[in-house]
């Protein structure tokens, strides 16, 4: 019990960003949208399965960041309506 309890502790005391990066792939970038379309594993975060969707991006510049074909990890939230949005995005090493 107590190993089970720790695990949730460390696990609550990383950063929100370590816990909910999902892997993706680059496919489309769509500045006059806004969107970008990832081709991603699983997002634990939003109970996703692993598929090929467009994102809108929560802020323009994040499109500036990535072209098509870069590999990255982001972290994606639903919003009101079901809006599938990146919150954040980097570079995967």
């Amino acid at each position: 019990m107590r190993l089970s309890v720790l695990g949730l502790l460390m696990a609550a005391a990383l950063p929100a960003t370590a816990q909910q990066l999902a892997d993706g792939e680059i496919r489309k970038v769509d500045r006059k949208a806004g969107t970008v379309t990832i081709k991603h594993g699983p997002i634990p975060s939003i109970d996703m399965p692993a598929m090929t969707m467009v994102f809108h991006v929560q802020e323009a510049a994040m499109l500036d960041r990535v072209k098509s074909g870069d590999k990255v990890k982001f972290q994606a939230e639903l919003r009101p309506g079901g809006k599938a949005t990146v919150t954040s995005i980097e570079a995967a090493k």
